[in-house]
């Protein structure tokens, strides 16, 4: 073969193998979501055996400092199981929380600690990452405002940077009780009732540290709307949602992110998608949902436009700004993956 002949023969070879290269790379998953936040779902991302770790309601999701995703569901055959961020099992711990419904993680001086919320049990739990109970919250009865342990339905907790805890009683009587580090109330707000400082389905609440001021951002969810408050109970801001039943408000960098369980109200089952806001309080994106649309500064209602989920309920946002979401009284289903693109 001619020299001329011999590179003409070897660069068709190699762009074939880089054009075979390119259609083996290329990802022709649907893309979710709006604007500048959009990405691919992997719906098949939990390499779990459901045989051998099942779950029931994928409740909520955190990641831990070593980069692993951690999952609470109320199947009390393993109630935290534990991946890795390609969905490869890791570990599984927990059969004592029959109504586990909320996870929080925190770091104190280096160490890892849970907070764990159950419905079913009537309190919250801080946990080591293996499991071991360290401190156990009940029924607040010395506030006054409850008389039995049935009337305290905790589903939600966030921890300051000093270690007091603040727990929503979402289920319950709709109270936010304020405590210390060791487990000593110190206050308490909200409750349900129709003005807008009380709280209907106060499901999720977190401590915002995106402005100067530390607050706490406390789901209303029949109201569609989160709602901020000072730290000591103080009304600040409504934070209006039309159309999506919010659950807890998760907040990674700039951007709050929620599951909505519903839209528009609790009464339309299997009708959830996740929303994306920005640090002024605008939605930018919605998985699943239709597009925000804003006239006169005003958002306008917002629905479910694709039935990729059925009833999310919490976003866990990893170190690479890639999405897992849980879903509860959904067929069972493990965690999705979206991935960034």
């Amino acid at each position: 073969m001619e020299r001329r002949d011999f590179i003409k023969h070897t660069t068709a070879l190699s762009a074939g193998f880089f054009i075979a290269k390119d259609l083996l790379a290329r990802d022709d998953r649907p893309v979710y979501g709006h604007g500048h936040m959009r990405y691919r779902m992997d719906k098949n991302w939990s390499k779990a055996d459901a045989q051998k770790n099942p779950v029931n309601d994928c409740h909520e999701m955190v990641q831990d400092a070593q980069g692993r995703i951690l999952l609470l569901t109320n199947e009390t055959k393993n109630n935290v199981l534990i991946y890795n961020k390609s969905g490869k099992l890791l570990d599984t711990w927990g059969h004592d929380f029959p109504g586990a419904h909320g996870l929080t993680i925190v770091n104190e001086n280096g160490s890892e600690f849970l907070f764990i919320t159950d419905t079913v049990k009537h309190q919250v739990y801080k946990t080591t990452l293996e499991g071991r109970i360290l401190m156990t919250i009940d029924v607040p009865l010395e506030t006054g405002v409850y008389h039995k342990a049935e009337e305290f339905v905790p589903t939600e907790t966030t921890v300051d940077t000093n270690g007091d805890f603040f727990i929503a009683d979402g289920y319950g009587a709709q109270y936010i009780t304020h405590y210390d580090k060791d487990g000593k109330l110190k206050g308490f707000f909200g409750g349900k009732g129709e003005g807008d400082e009380h709280l209907d389905n106060a499901h999720g609440i977190v401590i915002d540290r995106r402005h100067k001021t530390p607050t706490l951002l406390i789901t209303d969810r029949t109201r569609n709307c989160f709602k901020r408050f000072s730290l000591d109970g103080q009304l600040q801001e409504i934070i209006k949602l039309p159309g999506a039943c919010v659950c807890r408000p998760v907040i990674k960098g700039d951007y709050l992110y929620a599951a909505v369980l519903r839209s528009p109200d609790l009464g339309h089952e299997n009708t959830g998608f996740v929303t994306i806001l920005n640090k002024n309080n605008k939605v930018v994106s919605n998985i699943g949902g239709t597009e925000p649309v804003y006239q006169n500064g005003v958002l306008q209602p917002m629905a479910q436009a694709e039935k990729i989920f059925l009833n999310p309920h919490d976003v866990c946002v990893d170190n690479d700004e890639n999405l897992y979401v849980a879903q509860w009284a959904s067929g069972k289903v493990y965690p999705y993956k979206f991935t960034r693109v």
